[in-house]
């Protein structure tokens, strides 16, 4: 559907098998390449600012060892009542997280950023979910399943961790770990990628 633009090359700077796919479904040739930051939330610092200075943070590392190509960044992060859950460190702290979040609704956010060319763009894409109350059993059953693991939230929509999801209001492919729509807007407004051309595109 889409093709990174003739003498552009595009780098995922994520490990994340969900955003891999997600930009591999639209046809894209891309390469990865993972981040290694501080991904350490800084005192007083909202869910929605904290993505997108990791997701810069992240851009900035990738794009220094790789001058010239266009970096696409995020990080994603859950929050509700004050409080910001990312990745589990271990199955205690997801199951922690999953019992807090059952009955609730909460925000996924995520920030991206793009440097290409010069110049640097962020964003700030915001979902709601809510989960529906879960049996102590069921949170139990799910985290021994190893799915919560490396999980912001300690859940995965895309996976059985749907089952726990009542609602989502939002983008989903944000609460997945990057928002799509937003993402394909600003790398073609940018020249990273363009429509692949048809056979049909001169015919009227």
């Amino acid at each position: 559907m889409y093709q990174v633009a003739k003498g552009k090359r595009l780098v995922l700077a994520s490990a994340s098998p969900r955003r891999l796919e997600m930009l591999g479904r639209l046809g894209l040739h891309f390469d990865m390449a993972p981040a290694h930051v501080d991904e350490s939330i800084l005192p007083g610092e909202d869910a929605g600012a904290a993505a997108q200075r990791l997701a810069g943070v992240k851009a900035a590392a990738v794009s220094a060892a790789m001058p010239g190509a266009a970096i696409l960044a995020a990080d994603t992060l859950v929050t509700t009542d004050g409080r910001i859950l990312g990745k589990p460190k271990d199955d205690a702290q997801a199951k922690e997280m999953l019992q807090f979040l059952s009955g609730r609704e909460h925000r996924v956010v995520t920030g991206f950023c793009l440097r290409a060319d010069g110049r640097v763009d962020t964003g700030l894409a915001e979902t709601k979910v809510r989960f529906r109350r879960l049996a102590t059993a069921e949170i139990e059953a799910y985290v021994a399943s190893g799915e919560p693991r490396d999980k912001a939230g300690a859940y995965a929509v895309q996976g059985s961790g749907a089952a726990l999801v009542e609602a989502v209001s939002g983008s989903y492919t944000n609460v997945v770990g990057l928002p799509l729509a937003a993402c394909v807007v600003l790398l073609m407004k940018r020249g990273v990628i363009e429509p692949i051309p048809t056979a049909f595109s001169g015919l009227h």
